[in-house]
């Protein structure tokens, strides 16, 4: 992994439009309620099978998450939870970045940390649909 720290600056990246759109979902599931305002709002593979799918509790992890609630939000979904947490990292880095200049720092990964990467986020991705799967369907198997 390389890391390089550019001079000051104030230009957009990656990093600043992450917490523009980390910004806007916070706020919209802090202070709109979606899911009560939007009538076909829910996961149909749910409602038809009752097994959920990949993004079940999503919106749930991040309504709670936005109002503080997080062990409601990791009991929901807890990879939402880690990217609602990330996103909310992303908002103060553009905040820095762009009031006071902070420099961002600039990620590069290697052939074989980027392989790596490719191997483990998928097995998370399983364990967190496991966990999400067993917490729907089988919330006696949980302790």
């Amino acid at each position: 992994m390389k890391v390089f720290l550019p001079p000051r600056n104030r230009r957009l990246g990656t990093v600043d439009y992450l917490g523009l759109i980390g910004l806007v979902g916070l706020l919209v599931a802090r202070y709109i309620p979606v899911a009560r305002l939007i009538p076909f709002w829910g996961c149909v593979l749910r409602e038809r099978t009752g097994w959920p799918c990949l993004g079940c509790g999503l919106t749930r992890a991040a309504d709670r998450f936005a109002h503080f609630n997080f062990v409601g939000a990791w009991e929901a979904n807890p990879l939402g939870t880690v990217a609602a947490f990330l996103f909310t990292l992303a908002v103060v880095a553009m905040v820095l970045h762009l009031v006071f200049a902070v420099p961002i720092p600039e990620i590069t990964l290697s052939p074989r940390e980027w392989k790596t990467f490719q191997r483990v986020m998928p097995a998370i991705l399983l364990v967190n649909y496991a966990y999400v799967v067993v917490k729907t369907r089988f919330p006696h198997l949980l302790l």
